[in-house]
This record gives C-alpha cells, structure tokens and sequence, in this order.
C-alpha cells in the first residue's frame, strides 16, 4: 500500500503585527531613506536657526537707528510729571 504524501502548507506567522512598510523595504533602502530624513531635518533646523539670527539683528539695527523722539515716545515713564 502507498503512502499519502502529506501536504506541506508554507508556514504562516501567527503573530498579531500587522506588516508594516519598514518590513517590506531593503534594509539598504531604509538606511539611506532615514539619513534622507536627517539630513533635511537638520537643513530645516539651520534654516530655521539663520532666520531667528536674520530678525535679531534686523531689530538690533532698527533699535541702534532709532531717532531720540521714538526713543521718548516708546519709554514707559510719564514724563509730564517731571516738568
């Protein structure tokens, strides 16, 4: 008498994981996605950090050029007391 030949069903994970993105790429492809994104967000802080440096010393110079009315004007002192 012949033997059943038992079929063989390919294994399947049992775990409750979903598949995710990460798992499906190459591991090269991921590396060089996740430098990608370092690499832009630190482009973004130094954009950010050159922007903040811009308006500081825009407001410096606007502060050094400041006429002596505007500097009266802005002070928080009554000077009507004072006369």
């Amino acid at each position: 008498m012949k033997k059943k030949k038992q079929k063989t069903q390919p294994k399947q994970k049992n775990d409750d994981k979903p598949v995710t993105l990460g798992d499906m790429l190459n591991a090269d492809l991921l590396k060089q996605l996740k430098d990608q994104k370092q690499q832009l967000k630190d482009a973004e802080e130094k954009k950010q950090l050159e922007e903040e440096e811009r308006k500081r010393e825009e407001r410096r110079l606007r502060e050094k050029n400041k006429s002596f009315e505007e500097l009266l004007n802005e002070s928080p002192m009554d000077w009507k007391k004072f006369k």
